[in-house]
């Protein structure tokens, strides 16, 4: 009799990545693109001179407040929007959660580019934020599931690449169409129309893109689910496909487990290796998000126009900053399956801190003053805050959650995390303006501090997940017994795999592998 281990060296013998695997993430990742567009398609427009003197944001007396506002209410609806969106996944499928996602984001975008006031406009804000944190989280998720352990976190960081790409599309089309002089309210009505687009694609192709083989078991989809597992981890060198069988075995004895068990918000907060998750996965995204990075990059033009840089430079700023960081995030994908994850992300936290610590001092002492030597490094403190930030934080924080979850739990999870990134965001984009107005660099004490915090309890507290097939990652923290392949020496036999149809394998005969495995056993 051939056995095989649940876990063992069988799984990554072969770290070969099947292209339509590859083809499905990128053609995914567009729902990360709209992310990255919508939220921040405002910055771009918060600096053209057609915006605030449309809605008179120059010289109505709350026109500051109004300011916030747009920031403030899109992540309130990323918040409530998040925390509804395990609902719809786990009852609609993954791609259920993308369809949602985003017909949010076309809906808000084409109303938004339409706005005729300023109370029409923050409505849809509202709705826009909703879209935008829903899909943030909806990808990560999807993409988990579908990815080899070996490599999920060089794939799923394709979600953190393709974001920053949206977030560049935004601005370099801001700074692009600054120049429009005579183009009236339609310089920052385009933008928003433009909004329509990603999500409109991502629904048009939805139709072909297979849903998660996990969810599809949950739902006692057995046979859509083995078809879908072969044509997502196929591999040639493995004709018998006895890799992706005993993978299909696994996850099915791991969700017969999980259906067993309570998939409550309740449950999650009474059980405590549930709780423990919870409370890493809220840390995880606020103590990132203390790195001030959204601050920077919504409240960008703020920043450079208090470093002395006219409208059109800090439109550029912007834009060049944003095309430092897709280059970072780029080559993160590289390193992303070869670094401890918890370690990593403490490094990366810690990393901001000591660049915000820097430009806390440059804001401290040389605003306001002639020394342009000073002011350009004020300048250049805020791009190399995106080496640690891009390099080490922005793809794994959402790498790290998906992983920390099991599957009847794992969207909750992602929209805990997300939400606590809006969450957070309302706080820091809420009181930023008027922060960075009347106590100017002290602001920067707020992210320094918790932050420094943060990265101490991520290194030594936070578990590693680096390489661990999801369905074994619920044995760090405790739950052994819910656990189907945990143990190392947990053996699948070759009748076992055998008996597993639906991955086009002709009857009779042993595999090379089998015959390996025997020898072996």
């Amino acid at each position: 009799m051939g056995l095989f281990s649940a876990s063992g060296d069988y799984a990554h013998s072969k770290k070969k990545l099947n292209a339509y695997n590859l083809y499905m993430i990128l053609f995914v990742s567009l729902g990360s693109l709209c992310y990255g567009y919508t939220a921040n398609v405002i910055s771009a427009t918060l600096a053209q001179p057609t915006f605030t003197s449309y809605f008179e944001l120059d010289t109505r007396p709350d026109g500051t407040a109004l300011l916030s506002a747009t920031n403030g209410i899109f992540q309130t609806g990323g918040v409530i929007g998040t925390l509804s969106l395990s609902w719809f996944s786990d009852k609609w499928g993954r791609k259920g959660g993308l369809l949602v996602s985003a017909t949010l984001i076309i809906i808000s975008g084409a109303v938004l580019a339409g706005s005729p006031n300023m109370a029409t406009f923050l409505v849809f804000r509202f709705f826009a934020g909703a879209g935008a944190f829903m899909i943030l989280a909806a990808v990560p998720i999807w993409m988990a599931e579908i990815v080899p352990p070996y490599l999920r976190g060089a794939l799923v960081q394709i979600h953190g690449i393709i974001l920053v790409l949206g977030y560049n599309f935004a601005s370099w089309l801001g700074f692009g169409i600054y120049h429009w002089k005579d183009g009236g309210s339609a310089t920052w009505r385009i933008p928003f129309a433009v909004q329509c687009l990603w999500p409109l694609c991502l629904i048009i192709g939805l139709w072909w893109v297979p849903e998660s083989p996990r969810w599809l078991i949950w739902k006692d989809r057995h046979e859509e689910a083995k078809k879908i597992l072969l044509h997502l981890h196929d591999d040639p060198a493995d004709p018998s496909h006895t890799l992706a069988r005993t993978e299909y075995i696994q996850i099915e004895r791991q969700i017969a487990i999980d259906r067993t068990l309570p998939t409550s918000w309740m449950h999650v907060m009474k059980k405590s290796t549930l709780r423990k998750r919870a409370l890493i996965t809220i840390g995880t995204t606020g103590f990132i998000q203390c790195s001030g990075i959204l601050v920077i990059n919504n409240y960008g033009p703020l920043l450079y126009a208090g470093l002395g840089y006219p409208t059109e430079t800090q439109l550029l700023y912007g834009a060049a900053w944003l095309t430092f960081a897709l280059g970072l995030n780029s080559i993160s994908l590289f390193i992303n399956d070869h670094y401890s994850r918890n370690r990593l992300m403490a490094i990366g936290v810690f990393g901001c801190m000591v660049v915000l610590s820097c430009e806390a001092g440059i804001v401290a002492n040389y605003v306001d003053s002639t020394n342009y030597a000073a002011l350009r490094a004020g300048v250049a403190f805020l791009f190399l805050i995106e080496v640690p930030y891009d390099f080490c934080l922005n793809g794994m924080q959402f790498i790290y959650i998906s992983e920390i979850w099991p599957v009847h739990l794992r969207a909750k999870g992602m929209s805990l995390g997300v939400a606590m990134i809006s969450f957070m965001n309302i706080v820091w984009l809420q009181s930023a303006p008027t922060a960075l107005a009347n106590i100017g660099w002290y602001y920067y004490l707020a992210f320094i501090i918790p932050g420094t915090i943060g990265a101490v309890v991520m290194f030594l507290y936070f578990p590693d997940t680096l390489g661990k097939p999801l369905e074994e990652i619920a044995a760090l923290f405790g739950d052994h017994d819910e656990v189907a392949g945990y143990m190392r020496d947990i053996e699948i036999s070759s009748e076992e795999i055998e008996n597993v149809g639906g991955f086009g394998r002709e009857k009779g005969g042993s595999t090379h592998n089998e015959h390996h495995a025997a020898g072996k056993a």
